[in-house]
């Protein structure tokens, strides 16, 4: 049997015992050494089950962030309790289900292709053409099934999303139509953003989830209105919305530096951001250089 073109062509047997001619392989196969489509029975391994974590946490946080914009009070309101609970069960149940979805179906646990190189993710850029003649289309899912999961995952978000709310509305009489279309808009950006950059954010998330933590805190912090430290210190440990936003940060960038996988000595680091922001405010509060101004004229 000659060796397929390309990085991802092969072959695949028939009942009838003939080979088909070298193109790409079916979803849940991946090339292999003899250039057979062999089926994928990789366990997933706990980086990728992490760096899912990640995907499925996005869609969370943004619900969070649009609905806390939206309800505009210093503390937990039961309109906010109530549509915060709404897009926590809605974006679990999706998981669940797309992990349910996926071989082997109706069992917790996926089969994997595995990624073997950053090129793996995009295979429609490794079409061969041999001789520079006829281009062969071997393009497939060869980190089977880390980039359709995900897919399907942002899909049923929307579609619990439409089913959970109405029946939460009708009973408990709370409206969120601004949350709601903010995800009608933020769940089709995140679908584009995961085809187009899915390689990108698998070998980079860990550092995305760290980055993103620390400048979500110092954005948190930075919009308060008295930024003095007594202040700081007196709404992170006593006020409980403030407190519990914190510690999401801080459980976020955990998430990252265990991501990593051999930077544990950092997780001790994690409140220095937060303890960072406040012992550094007032060299840069700019009250204290207006009366600093003041003084010199």
């Amino acid at each position: 049997m000659d060796r397929c073109p390309g990085q991802y062509c092969g072959r695949t047997l028939f009942d009838n015992g003939s080979w088909s001619d070298c193109g790409a392989c079916e979803r849940g196969y991946r090339v292999n050494e003899s250039f057979v489509c062999s089926p994928c029975r990789d366990e997933l391994n706990t980086y990728s089950w992490l760096y899912l974590g990640f995907m499925a946490m996005l869609p969370l946080m943004l619900h969070c962030f649009f609905i806390d914009l939206n309800a505009k009070d210093r503390k937990f309101s039961r309109k906010q309790l109530i549509l915060t609970a709404c897009a926590f069960i809605e974006v679990t149940l999706s998981a669940i289900l797309s992990i349910l979805l996926m071989e082997p179906m109706w069992e917790f646990r996926l089969h994997s292709c595995g990624v073997r190189k950053f090129t793996d993710w995009y295979t429609l850029f490794y079409n061969p053409s041999p001789n520079y003649e006829t281009r062969l289309h071997c393009t497939q899912e060869a980190v089977y099934p880390l980039q359709t999961i995900v897919l399907v995952f942002y899909f049923l978000c929307l579609a619990t999303m439409f089913l959970i709310r109405p029946i939460v509305s009708s009973i408990t009489d709370v409206r969120g139509k601004a949350p709601i279309y903010a995800a009608l808009y933020f769940l089709p950006l995140l679908t584009s953003i995961h085809a187009l950059a899915c390689g990108l954010i698998y070998w980079f998330f860990p550092y995305l989830s760290i980055g993103i933590a620390m400048i979500t805190n110092a954005i948190h912090y930075s919009v308060k209105l008295d930024q003095t430290f007594k202040s700081l210190i007196r709404s992170s440990l006593l006020e409980v919305k403030n407190f519990v936003i914190i510690s999401v940060h801080w459980l976020l960038l955990a998430y990252g530096i265990i991501a990593l996988g051999h930077h544990y000595a950092f997780l001790c680091l994690i409140p220095f951001p937060s303890i960072f922001y406040i012992l550094t405010v007032r060299f840069t509060d700019p009250a204290e250089f207006r009366e600093v101004e003041s003084r010199q004229t």
